[in-house]
C-alpha cells in the first residue's frame, strides 16, 4: 500500500514529466478561478459603492416625493404624478410631528452661473439652512444659507469648490457678487471638497434659500423633501406622520410617496448581492471547462503511459491505488492551477483598485474560497473517469500496450 507521501511525490513528478501538458491545465483552471475573482470583486465594489453614496446623504433620513405610486414591492419611482404640487408650508408643517427632527425643502433646477467674464451652467439646488446636517455638508470657508423666514428668500449663495475655482481662481470668492440667471447673489460660504453623491458632484453646485429658487425658477412646488428623523426608532412614526399631515392640508387626498434611505439601500443591496453571485455563477461555468480539459489530456495521458500502469498493477497494486494516483495528479493539477488564478485574480484587483481610487475593488472571502474550492472540486471529478479507465487496464495488456 502507498503511503501519502508517496502518492503526492508520484502526481508531481508526473506533471513535471509532462510540462506542457500540466502547463495547459494550470492555465485553464487559473483563468476560471481569476475570472470568478474578479468579477466578484467587481461585483462587490459597486455593492459597497451604492451602500457609501446612500450613506453619505445623511442619516435617518424620509423622502418625500410629489405623487402617489402604487408598488407592489421593490422602491417606487422616482416620478410621479400629482394632481397637487409640495409646497413649502407643506414642507413646514411637518414640524407638527415630534418624530421629526429636521426638515429640508428641496428646489433643484439648472442655470448659468457668472462672475465677471466667466460663466458656467451649473446645479442650483434652493433649500433652508437644515440641508446642512440633514446631508451633513461640510464648508471649507464662511458660512451656511440662515435659518431666518424660509418665505423670504436671501440674495445669497453657498458654493462648491470646483465651481469656485472656475469662476474666481485663486481670488477670494467670498463677498463677491455673482449672477445666476438674472439675479444677483453674494457668496457666503465654500463647500468642501465631498467627491459625487449619487451621480452629483458637490464642487460643481450652488445653493441658495429656497424662497429664492422658486422666484429664480418661477415656481412654487418643491422637488422633493427630505426629513431627517429624531433617531432610527422615529423613522417609521416620521414616514406616517408625513402621510398624515400632508394628505390632511390635501383635503384627505394621499397624493405623495414616502420612502426611507434605509429601504432604498436595503433594495439596492439585495439586487447587487444577487448581481455579484450571478457574475459568480456565470465565471464558475469556465472551471466546469477547464475540468472537461483535464479529462480529456488524463485519457490522452493513460494512452501514453499504459506501460507505466501496467508495471504498477504487476507489481501488485490494487485498482483502488491506480485510481488514487490518477485522482490525486488531477487533484494536484487543479489546486496547483487555483492558486495561481487566486493569485492572478487578487493581482488584478490591486492594479484595479489603484486605478479606480474612489471604487473599492476586493473579492469577499467566500469567492475565494469557493473559486478554489470549486477547481479543486471540479478537477477530482473530472478526473475520475480517466483514473477508472487506467484502473480498468489488464497489466499484460498495458505492458504490451494494447487496450
Amino acid at each position: 500500500m502507498m503511503r501519502l507521501a508517496d502518492v503526492f511525490r508520484y502526481s508531481l513528478q508526473a506533471m513535471l514529466g509532462h510540462r506542457g501538458r500540466s502547463l495547459l491545465i494550470l492555465l485553464a483552471m487559473a483563468i476560471g478561478v481569476a475570472a470568478v475573482v474578479v468579477l466578484t470583486a467587481l461585483g462587490e465594489g459597486a455593492r459597497l459603492y451604492v451602500l457609501k453614496q446612500f450613506t453619505t446623504l445623511g442619516s435617518h433620513l424620509v423622502i418625500v416625493l410629489p405623487g402617489r405610486s402604487e408598488t407592489s414591492g421593490g422602491p417606487p419611482p422616482m416620478l410621479g404624478e400629482t394632481p397637487r404640487d409640495l409646497t413649502l408650508d407643506d414642507a413646514l408643517a411637518l414640524y407638527q410631528s415630534h418624530a421629526v427632527g429636521k426638515v429640508a425643502p428641496v428646489v433643484i433646477g439648472s442655470a448659468p452661473v457668472s462672475w465677471q467674464a466667466r460663466e458656467r451652467e451649473v446645479l442650483v439646488l434652493g433649500t433652508t439652512a437644515e440641508m446642512e446636517q440633514v446631508r451633513q455638508l461640510k464648508l471649507a470657508r464662511g458660512k451656511f444659507i440662515n435659518s431666518n423666514d424660509p418665505h423670504r428668500g436671501a440674495a445669497v449663495c453657498v458654493i462648491g469648490h470646483t465651481l469656485r475655482k472656475e469662476l474666481f481662481g485663486n481670488q477670494q470668492a467670498l463677498g463677491q457678487w455673482l449672477r445666476i440667471g438674472e439675479r444677483r447673489f453674494r457668496v457666503i460660504g465654500e463647500l468642501a471638497q465631498q467627491g459625487h453623491s449619487l451621480g452629483t458632484d458637490i464642487g460643481d453646485l450652488i445653493i441658495i434659500p429656497v424662497a429664492s429658487a422658486q422666484a429664480l425658477f418661477n415656481t412654487e412646488s418643491l422637488f422633493r423633501i427630505l426629513i431627517q428623523a429624531k433617531g432610527r426608532d422615529s423613522i417609521t412614526p416620521a414616514m406616517q406622520a408625513a402621510e398624515d399631515i400632508i394628505s390632511k392640508r390635501h383635503d384627505g387626498e394621499n397624493d405623495i410617496t414616502v420612502i426611507t434611505q434605509d429601504s432604498i439601500l436595503a433594495t439596492f443591496d439585495r439586487i447587487l448581492t444577487a448581481l455579484t453571485f450571478a457574475v459568480a455563477a456565470i465565471a464558475a461555468i469556465s472551471l466546469a471547462v477547464a475540468g472537461i480539459l483535464i479529462m480529456n489530456v488524463m485519457l490522452i495521458a493513460i494512452s501514453q503511459r499504459t506501460a507505466e500502469i501496467g508495471l504498477l498493477k504487476a507489481l501488485g497494486a490494487p485498482n483502488m491505488e491506480v485510481m488514487l494516483l490518477f485522482i490525486a495528479e488531477a487533484g494536484l493539477l487543479s489546486l496547483c492551477g487555483g492558486l495561481a488564478g487566486l493569485a492572478l485574480g487578487m493581482g488584478s484587483n490591486f492594479l484595479l483598485d489603484q486605478a479606480f481610487a474612489d471604487f473599492s475593488i476586493a473579492a469577499p472571502a467566500w469567492a475565494s474560497l469557493g473559486g478554489l474550492s470549486i477547481a479543486l472540486l471540479t478537477g477530482v471529478l473530472f478526473g475520475y473517469i480517466p483514473a477508472k479507465r487506467a484502473a480498468r487496464l489488464k497489466p499484460i495488456e498495458a505492458l504490451t500496450r494494447r487496450r
